[in-house]
């Protein structure tokens, strides 16, 4: 867990969120602004169109102005940093154009929203969401569903409680310094998760395994509890984040092409496509 890695990875500089013009992209800016002011990291408002006449820039305009005026007040409360906001306009392919941006500037976290398993948005999961997922190459990126998403943007403390699962493996465990870094920063509480699949390998293994991972995350001035199931993966984690209400979901993923045991084509992608609590996926090489 160095330094460089967790500066590097942990306190992105700049927090991209994508906008296509619907209330549901909108979604994400709630989640941008409060990680923004507790990190001190910029919000760039990226919009990505087929064509950009003055009737959608001027839209822009009105959102940028709008995070603005919600940055100010965040200056009064306690523990907030400063933070910047900044606009993009791009004509193109909004999955290439928001890789292209987030790749070029490095230390980028993405913030976007996608419909989940209900509503509607033009930027579908599956579609826009899903290029960005695969081929963020190593932009952190977190997903906000529309379903459970919350729009109040005067409701303090949106991120609170995290689920962290696990899947055994040292790649699975590159979460761990990033996650560490977000609890310092925004207070959280930290819950790991490890599914057992029937005649895996023993409970109390798996027991030790995530203990040793909690006195880790001590010995770096946070605290986390840990839970151990028997069953699917991705179905436990989804109703095991229901069912302790947690705010969000993070869990890491492995090079270009590769993936950890839990890959986006399994685990991770059923999570992404069956549950509704908002999803941080992290990418290591």
């Amino acid at each position: 867990m160095g330094e460089d890695l967790i500066e590097k990875k942990l306190l992105p500089s700049r927090i991209i969120v994508p906008l296509d013009g619907s209330k549901l992209a909108e979604l994400a800016l709630p989640y941008a602004e409060e990680i923004g002011e507790r990190t001190g990291s910029d919000i760039v408002l990226l919009s990505v169109v087929e064509f950009v006449d003055e009737k959608y820039q001027s839209y822009l305009e009105k959102i940028a102005d709008i995070t603005k005026r919600h940055a100010e007040k965040y200056k009064i409360v306690p523990g907030s940093k400063q933070v910047e906001i900044y606009t993009i306009t791009r004509e193109g392919n909004p999955a290439e154009v928001i890789i292209d941006v987030a790749g070029k500037w490095g230390s980028s976290l993405i913030v976007m929203a996608t419909h989940g398993r209900s509503g509607i948005g033009r930027w579908a999961l599956g579609s826009v969401a899903d290029k960005v997922v695969r081929a963020a190459v190593n932009s952190p990126i977190m997903l906000i569903r529309g379903k459970k998403a919350r729009s109040d943007i005067k409701q303090k403390r949106l991120l609170k409680k995290a689920l962290i699962p696990l899947d055994g493996s040292k790649p699975g465990e590159l979460i761990i310094p990033y996650i560490i870094q977000m609890a310092k920063n925004l207070d959280l509480e930290l819950t790991l998760f490890h599914v057992l699949r029937e005649n895996n390998y023993d409970q109390t293994y798996a027991g030790s395994y995530l203990q040793n991972q909690c006195e880790e995350i001590k010995e770096q001035g946070q605290t986390a509890d840990y839970l151990l199931k028997i069953g699917s993966p991705a179905e436990e984690i989804i109703d095991l984040a229901d069912d302790l209400a947690v705010d969000f979901i993070a869990m890491a993923t492995r090079g270009k092409n590769g993936f950890t045991p839990w890959t986006i084509g399994s685990v991770a992608q059923k999570v992404l496509l069956g549950g509704n609590t908002p999803l941080l996926l992290v990418r290591h090489e």
